[in-house]
């Protein structure tokens, strides 16, 4: 008798998204992406959207190569080091230089601010 355990029920939905939202901002369209993945565009518009599972090889060439971490959407209970948004944004801030990143912290410093409550 098997005994694994088939009631794994796992939403595929936030990473799918994830991997959309990616692939958005780096400009490429559906098509393109099945283009170099060679797959149909309406099975990457199901993972995409629908939750539907990809294979493994799609799956790990899809988080590769748009940067998606996985771990947040895996271990939701666990506290994750870095995620996605967090590793393009530091992807990011590498390309500027020190005057550009001061505006930045400026910025931020000054969201941090507006978010302590007022005493």
């Amino acid at each position: 008798m098997d005994k694994r355990n088939n009631d794994f029920d796992f939403d595929f939905t936030p990473i799918g998204q994830a991997i959309k939202k990616a692939r958005e901002k780096t400009g490429m369209t559906r098509e393109q992406l099945a283009r170099i993945v060679d797959y149909d565009p309406r099975h990457l518009q199901a993972v995409e959207n629908e939750g539907q599972y990809p294979s493994i090889e799609l799956f790990i060439q899809l988080i590769t190569m748009f940067g998606v971490s996985v771990d947040e959407y895996i271990f939701p209970e666990k506290e994750v080091k870095k995620s996605s948004i967090r590793r393009r944004l530091d992807a990011q801030l590498d390309r500027l230089d020190d005057r550009e990143l001061s505006v930045i912290e400026a910025t931020v410093n000054g969201l941090c601010k507006a978010k302590e409550p007022e005493e």
